[in-house]
């Protein structure tokens, strides 16, 4: 009996050294898994990004289906070029079946490169309606290869900071007769190895209302004159013949070149909708106006008139109107409220294109050369 209790502290001692052997040799296995697979992502090897991060992951609302092209795995591998990790714990479960991981990951400011992108693809769906004439973003969603040429160019234009996160990895024990382990791959997991791309790049508030705007604002300003014809319907609201319209759209498109700008001054939200409050400084189309109806009256007042008759005397109005708008060098700064909604995916204009068109011809909406078109015929 005496024996028996001298030796059964000594068999415990063994027992709890074999068990603590055995659970290091676990989390040795663990880790030797994590490491092999993370730092071939820091190697920038395809097919570990293509395992766990899939390309359509990142735009899981576009349908259309594309290659596996050079530009996507670029993208893939200027994403993890900084990328890092550090194995915090390890914790394998009682039964050696399942293994849990605490890792901290750097990986690349994937929340300013999401906004940066919002942007981008908002000028973009701008621009791509502006060369269509559609007049609606929305007709000109970009196909999958074309978000990642965006993302391509961003991370070649641009040095991005790195952030460090904590994440949660998972293990599971797939042996029969000998430890084999594996990570499960899960959408949770695919996010934090990019840093929270996913989600971020999924928020319909990446951009705020605000900066929302500013992209519309900030993009119509530099469209030249077929774009910002095509965009903004100018050639329908000059209503006159279509030899004039081009000249005049040319030139109110150069006072835009000239004179605009913007300031937001407030934004209201209330569930999906904003309504936001600007000043816009764009040419004074009342004072071209006043300024042509005033040579225009004198004009019409004169016996040239008489004598030019109807087709003279329209040529006459529409040449006055032209060189009033070239030679304006009035600017003028007002209010003007924007509507706009989010629709799930992102804040948009409410209205389309309308508010803004209104915004910035003012009352060159509507010109009375129609008027002198019709008596002319």
């Amino acid at each position: 009996m005496k024996i028996l209790k001298r030796i059964l502290p000594v068999l415990l001692f063994v027992l709890a050294l074999t068990g603590l052997g055995c659970s290091h040799l676990n989390k040795t296995e663990v880790e030797q898994v994590i490491t092999s697979e993370l730092d071939l992502l820091k190697n920038l090897d395809s097919e570990t990004v293509q395992k766990y991060i899939s390309y359509k992951e990142l735009f899981p609302d576009t349908p259309d289906e594309t290659e596996l092209s050079a530009e996507i795995q670029e993208v893939f591998s200027l994403f993890f070029h900084n990328f890092d990790y550090k194995i915090m714990d390890i914790d394998v479960g009682k039964d050696k079946t399942t293994a849990t991981a605490s890792i901290r990951l750097t990986t690349i400011d994937a929340k300013t490169l999401s906004s940066d992108y919002a942007k981008a693809q908002l000028e973009e769906e701008i621009l791509a309606a502006a060369a269509s004439g559609s007049q609606n973003t929305e007709e000109t969603i970009p196909t999958l290869e074309e978000r990642y040429l965006i993302l391509n160019r961003l991370l070649k234009d641009h040095e991005y900071n790195t952030v460090e996160t904590n994440c949660t990895m998972q293990l599971k024990n797939t042996g029969d007769k000998e430890d084999i382990w594996e990570i499960k791959r899960t959408h949770a997991l695919e996010n934090d190895l990019v840093g929270g791309l996913m989600t971020y790049l999924s928020d319909s508030d990446t951009l705020s209302p605000e900066d929302t705007l500013a992209i519309y604002l900030n993009t119509l300003k530099n469209m030249d004159t077929e774009e910002m014809s095509n965009y903004l319907g100018i050639e329908s609201i000059i209503n006159t013949s279509d030899s004039a319209k081009s000249a005049l759209a040319s030139s109110l498109v150069e006072q835009v070149h000239k004179n605009f700008n913007f300031e937001i001054k407030d934004c209201s939200t209330e569930g999906y909708t904003a309504s936001i409050r600007t000043e816009i400084t764009t040419f004074d189309s009342d004072a071209i106006l006043e300024s042509y109806q005033k040579e225009l009256d004198e004009y019409l007042s004169s016996p040239d008139a008489v004598i030019d008759g109807p087709q003279k005397r329209y040529q006459k109005s529409y040449d006055l109107l032209l060189e009033n708008i070239e030679q304006n060098t009035a600017v003028k700064t007002a209010s003007a409220d924007f509507q706009l909604i989010n629709d799930g995916v992102s804040w948009k204009l409410a209205n389309g294109n309308e508010e803004l068109g209104n915004a910035i011809f003012g009352t060159l909406a509507t010109t009375p050369v129609e008027e002198d078109s019709e008596s002319a015929e």
